[in-house]
């Protein structure tokens, strides 16, 4: 696939305990977004990836996007490709924090639009088996708690899409066999409380704006984590594949 040059670049925003890369003495031993950014760069595109807070509340990543790209990208609108809780953090920059003007598109990626089934059932043991030492170091794991779906109902309520915003989603869908393993309790909390998903989130719940496919595997496949069983059961594919199809939607539309 010949993969498009946009004209504003592309800002990738990761999800709840993620990272931009991860290096020790210069050398990157693992990006969030494995292959994605060199592959658009290769294309012509500029590409960047904050870093933000792993699990910090939505208010609170939200704004270190705003500061990002205020420092970044002061002068140009971007398109945002958010996977997870990234897209949600997103979503609250734009309207909440007086962004509307400085996106362009948002393209979310397994983001839980309306919550996750797994959050409700997790929050209270999060709450009494590792809150107190949790606190005890400062960790910031307020997304644990805007994940669930009450919470993600009023989110939805404060931050109603900014009309000059184009908002398409991407669902992730795992049929349940060969999962692995981390993925098996809240794939199974999920599918009974929500329907399919993809180990996390449910279809239904990633399924926001202009929808434009459901991809096949499981929540971090999305975001082209690599996995034996994937490429077995032959649901890797290509980053070129996925993602310059994104791309090349979006120039399409004229970006």
């Amino acid at each position: 696939m010949v993969i498009p040059t946009l004209r504003s670049p592309i800002v990738l925003v990761h999800g709840l305990l993620g990272f931009n890369k991860i290096q020790v003495g210069g050398v990157t031993f693992a990006n969030y977004f494995p292959g994605v950014p060199e592959m658009l760069q290769a294309a012509g595109n500029r590409v960047l990836v904050p870093s933000l807070t792993p699990a910090g509340g939505i208010a609170h990543r939200a704004k270190e996007l705003k500061d990002f790209l205020a420092q970044h990208v002061p002068n140009e609108p971007v398109h945002l490709i958010a996977h997870s809780l990234g897209g949600l953090d997103s979503r609250y920059m734009i309207s909440c924090l007086g962004m509307a003007d400085k996106v362009l598109t948002l393209t979310t990626l397994g983001t839980p639009h309306r919550g996750t089934s797994f959050a409700d059932w997790g929050v209270g043991r999060l709450a009494r088996l590792i809150r107190p030492m949790l606190d005890s170091i400062g960790f910031n794991y307020q997304a644990f708690y805007d994940l669930r779906r009450e919470n993600c109902a009023a989110l939805n309520a404060q931050a109603p899409d900014a009309q000059n915003v184009r908002y398409f989603s991407v669902a992730g869908r795992h049929d349940g066999h060969l999962l692995h393993p981390e993925w098996l309790l809240p794939y199974h909390i999920v599918l009974k409380h929500e329907g399919e998903n993809d180990g996390v989130v449910s279809v239904a719940s990633a399924t926001y704006g202009e929808t434009l496919d459901v991809w096949e595997g499981d929540h971090i496949r999305l975001i082209n984590w690599y996995h034996p069983t994937a490429h077995w059961r032959g649901q890797w594919k290509d980053p070129a594949e996925r993602y310059g199809a994104l791309v090349r939607r979006l120039a399409d539309l004229g970006f």
